[in-house]
């Protein structure tokens, strides 16, 4: 018994090492389906938080490429996390848009480490076709924290159904993969100018993602591919 558990752990550890960007995918995608179970209350707030205690170690685990470079998440993560847990259980609100903007901070830092990962060369690993959907997830949760941190800062930002009220989390983040995939879908509005600022940087890194990383795999796929036919 004892040895199947030891070589299915071998296992799974030889796939995370070979596609450690697969898993921050499926994390990220799996946070989306815990996020509708979360309510504006501290048991949601708490599921929040320990959802966040699971990707953002993930998100450093894939970007961990030198010393430097774990130092530098580690020092957004920590006192992150430590923010978010303090502010939903002792309901020091004023801490949560500081721990917003940490972890957007260590998303976008994830999401360039994917980035460089991705064009580093001139070959086409599965890892990388992964990496480019995380780096997408990243870049969204990213800009979500933003959108959090500007509401918080400067209340009333955003509008949409129930104008007097703010924008709850899972709105900001539909709003943030409406812009970044350029859909126009939604329904949640800027209103005041730093939140159309930031609304026109995630407009323009939608696009630059697109024209210039997922262009850069998909090139190289096909060269690959007629490569192979030859």
């Amino acid at each position: 018994m004892s040895v199947d558990v030891a070589l299915h752990t071998r296992r799974l550890r030889h796939v995370a090492s070979r596609h450690p960007s697969a898993f921050l995918l499926a994390a990220q995608l799996l946070s989306l389906l815990v996020y509708p179970l979360m309510d504006d209350g501290t048991g949601g707030r708490l599921l929040f938080g320990a959802v966040a205690l699971v990707v953002v170690p993930l998100a450093l685990w894939v970007v961990m490429r030198s010393p430097l470079m774990n130092w530098i998440g580690w020092l957004l993560a920590i006192p992150a996390m430590a923010m978010t847990v303090v502010g939903v259980m002792f309901e020091h609100h004023a801490l949560l848009p500081i721990s917003a903007l940490l972890e957007a901070a260590l998303y976008f830092y994830a999401a360039g480490g994917l980035i460089a990962y991705m064009l580093r060369d001139q070959k086409v690993s599965a890892d990388e076709l992964f990496a480019a959907g995380a780096t997408f997830t990243l870049l969204a949760w990213g800009f979500g924290y933003a959108y959090f941190v500007c509401q918080a800062w400067y209340p009333g930002s955003f509008t949409g159904f129930e104008p007097d009220r703010p924008r709850t989390w899972m709105e900001l983040l539909f709003y943030s993969f409406s812009n970044l995939s350029a859909t126009g879908l939604g329904d949640v509005l800027p209103v005041n100018a730093p939140a159309r600022v930031l609304t026109m940087l995630e407009q323009f890194a939608g696009v630059g993602y697109i024209a210039t990383v997922v262009s850069h795999l998909i090139g190289l796929t096909i060269v690959r591919q007629e490569r192979s036919d030859q």
